[in-house]
């Protein structure tokens, strides 16, 4: 399956709100990044598009992809055909005559989905009527359609066998009027695109909040009409109370107001219409009622998630109101004497209920993961009791523990996302890290006392040179003044010839020698002031840096 809902992973937080509201429990792909940062994307082949997601997200990471690009590309080509759902006249209420004139007037042919609805709401009759169909699941919301694909394949033979209203109505045009154009529907709906891949129907599905993106881009300016303007001229003739399919309960209320005692159960809303679908599934089919009309959104396609409406529920009724009041009137003037409704009579007349059947394509699902395989998943979560493994604080997304185990064992999710395993880890890295410190604490004391001591050892050594060098400075004065008197005597003696030669020779000799040792001495005493300095030089570095360890030593002492 093609992308419809995408990711854009820079911007998701990993707040698991998706995964939380998303009905589909297979849709959802959440991995951990380098540096600890969870980002979940989509699985194309089990998400059912049903848009929650897309809703949900405060962060921007989630977006969807329609047709209405190529539909624009294609339309400066080619003449196309516009079908316009129900919901156009809620989510522009004061200019969806403009958006229709606007395609008009690019050459489009314009269509009302509401006659497909009728269509429909007779293809239902009829086909109840003739026991044709047994209990039925309504199929008008594709995002109902996949999960019963997805999740739910023993529920494919109640699934109604008659098509959407979109896909009656361009039956009918392709079948009946023989039009070959290509198709574009605008729709609030980001699951029809997998309808119209499903059955090769339409072409595009062009999404009302990407139409209203488009016309703001291009600075396309559609003019207003009146808030209670409900007519139009389109190419076909109009539907009439097939017009409130698009509020919650709709088929229901076609379908009572020409057979009141048919048993019709509703529901509605990701939260709610799911899990009695599952509920249905279930029971068993003596409990079914004949017709369980179904939708994905909460308040019917009015507010669909690719609607990018600003009207309130509130508005959108008002609204909805108003046209089943127009289209109940204009169904009036449609009726015979005897009752007898004069557009379903043409359709009995001109229609044949085979032409609005459709197939379905049936999926396999996934195994689930045997009690071995959960019970290794539960202790990499760090799940080792049953209190633990029923945990169920949704914090991942998951309705509960043993649901997000089986997403772990089908690759759909991480144990680093439980917060019953991340706690315990943290707990764990704390527990080592206290021990780390105590630790630290105690080389850091001993190191302080080491270092101190060093430091009054360095003191005592440089106080040694001191006194060395001191020594050095005064036996050098001394051997100067001896040097000197030496060489006085040495002097004295060469002058005086009263002595005898040979005596004084053997004492200059020896004088000579002891001014060589004196000599020496003093180049010893030399090198050793250098050696001193040099000394005093490396002990003051030395020093330094043991003042420098004292402080940061002191400094971590008083941080603990």
């Amino acid at each position: 399956m093609n992308k419809i809902i995408i990711v854009k992973p820079e911007k998701c937080v990993g707040c698991n709100a998706c995964v939380r509201n998303c009905p589909a429990p297979e849709a959802n792909i959440t991995k951990m990044l380098e540096g600890g940062r969870f980002v979940t994307t989509v699985n194309p082949e089990k998400c059912i598009t049903c848009g929650e997601c897309v809703r949900t997200c405060n962060h921007g990471a989630r977006d969807f992809i329609d047709d209405t690009r190529e539909c624009m590309q294609r339309l400066s080509k080619e003449k196309l055909i516009i079908l316009a759902t129900p919901a156009i006249k809620s989510v522009f209420p004061t200019q969806w005559m403009g958006v229709l004139d606007w395609f008009k007037n690019n050459g489009c042919m314009i269509f009302d989905v509401s006659l497909g609805a009728d269509i429909c709401t007779w293809a239902h009759l009829r086909a109840i009527e003739n026991r044709k169909v047994g209990n039925v699941i309504t199929q008008p919301c594709a995002a109902i359609v996949k999960y019963i694909e997805i999740y739910q394949p023993k529920l494919m033979n109640n699934l109604s066998p008659i098509h959407s209203p979109i896909a009656c109505a361009v039956t009918y045009i392709k079948k009946y009027l023989r039009l070959t154009n290509p198709i574009a529907v605008l729709s609030p709906c980001i699951a029809k695109k997998t309808e119209f891949m499903e059955t090769g129907l339409v072409e595009y599905n062009v999404t009302f909040e990407k139409l209203r993106e488009y016309f703001d881009a291009n600075g396309i300016r559609i003019h207003a009409n009146s808030e209670h303007e409900f007519e139009y001229g389109f190419n076909e003739q109009q539907g009439q109370v097939g017009a409130v399919y698009s509020r919650p309960g709709g088929l229901r209320d076609n379908l009572w107001l020409h057979n009141p005692d048919i048993n019709i159960t509703t529901s509605e809303g990701v939260h709610k219409v799911y899990p009695e679908l599952d509920m249905y599934a279930a029971m068993p089919e003596f409990k079914h009622p004949e017709v369980f009309d179904v939708l994905s959104c909460e308040f019917g396609c009015n507010v669909g998630p690719a609607s990018g409406t600003k009207q309130t529920v509130f508005d959108v009724m008002a609204t909805m109101r108003e046209v089943e009041k127009e289209a109940k009137k204009r169904r009036k003037t449609g009726i015979f004497r005897q009752g007898e409704d004069k557009l379903f009579k043409k359709f009995d007349e001109t229609l044949r209920i085979s032409d609005f059947m459709r197939t379905y394509k049936r999926l396999t699902p996934s195994a689930l993961p045997s009690e071995k395989q959960l019970e290794a998943v539960f202790k990499l979560m760090g799940k080792h009791t049953e209190a633990d493994r029923h945990f169920d604080c949704h914090a991942c997304g998951y309705k509960s523990c043993h649901d997000m185990a089986t997403a772990i064992c089908r690759g759909l999710n991480t144990p680093d996302n439980c917060i019953v395993h991340a706690k315990s880890v943290l707990t764990a890295r704390h527990s080592e890290l206290t021990a780390q410190h105590e630790r630290l604490t105690e080389i850091t004391s001993k190191c302080l006392s080491i270092s101190e001591e060093l430091r009054k050892n360095v003191c005592e050594i440089k106080k040694n040179i001191d006194t060395i060098g001191d020594s050095t400075n005064k036996t050098s004065d001394r051997t100067h003044v001896v040097n000197e008197l030496l060489s006085n005597i040495v002097a004295f003696c060469k002058d005086n010839h009263t002595m005898d030669a040979d005596s004084v020779k053997q004492m200059i000799v020896i004088l000579e020698t002891i001014m060589k040792a004196f000599g020496t001495l003093d180049e010893n005493v030399n090198t050793t002031n250098q050696s001193s300095n040099l000394i005093i030089h490396s002990i003051l570095e030395i020093r330094n840096l043991v003042d420098g360890i004292n402080e940061i030593l002191v400094k971590s002492v008083d941080l603990k």
